[in-house]
């Protein structure tokens, strides 16, 4: 197993390294993070602490990125208080139809969510490899749909997200398929021994632990 221990300090390897390099360098150490898992080298508290721990460091990166390259205090503020909060994610098993796991505060209407995920299944089936599709609803927030081969992912916004941040429920959707490939091909899935690369996502997003997630257990 590689050696997966982080940067002693961020802020020194910036000055190092450009910061693009950095984010790929954490990139590479996430993937063999899952791969780890999947391999059963690592076992999931393993996985969410170490995962969680470069996740962070990128959002450090990209947020020195954007104190540097806006000028304006006020600019940072705006952007900040309109910036995407995750609320919570779901699940689903392509094959079954039926939800694996909820993480967060995922409030969504089941008589609005279960016709809207029919839909979204039918044009995938009918445009090979559709990608990923967004809606907006009535409460001004946002469901994105997240395609896979195993599963679908969905995902709640407070506000219109960001390319960026598409991109990485996009990157952490294929994590999730790929650390936990032999469990969801098996069948009889257990979600608790699943490892979920988007917890992070949701709790940087609340600054706290909220709503339900997966337990933590080895």
């Amino acid at each position: 197993m590689t050696n997966n221990q982080p940067p002693q300090s961020i802020t020194d390897t910036i000055k190092i390294n450009p910061s693009m390099e950095l984010i790929d360098a954490l990139q590479s150490k996430m993937r063999q993070l899952v791969e780890d898992f999947a391999s059963g080298q690592i076992n999931r508290t393993q996985f969410h602490g170490l995962y969680d721990r470069y996740q962070r460091q990128m959002t450090q990166i990209m947020r020195f990125n954007s104190v540097t390259s806006e000028g304006s205090e006020d600019t940072l503020h705006i952007k900040k208080r309109l910036t995407a909060k995750v609320l919570g994610f779901s699940i689903y098993n392509n094959q079954s139809g039926l939800p694996i796991e909820t993480i967060g505060e995922f409030v969504v209407d089941t008589a609005l969510l279960v016709p809207m995920l029919s839909s979204y299944r039918a044009a995938t089936r009918e445009i090979f490899k559709a990608g990923m599709r967004s809606t907006v609803m009535e409460n001004d927030q946002w469901l994105c749909f997240v395609p896979g081969n195993l599963t679908t992912l969905i995902a709640l916004f407070s506000v219109e997200p960001s390319s960026v941040q598409l991109g990485t429920v996009e990157r952490m959707h294929r994590d999730f398929e790929d650390a936990n490939q032999a469990a969801l091909e098996r069948g009889n899935i257990d979600p608790n021994a699943l490892a979920y690369p988007f917890l992070t996502f949701v709790r940087q997003a609340h600054n706290k632990h909220t709503g339900t997630y997966p337990a933590a257990d080895s």
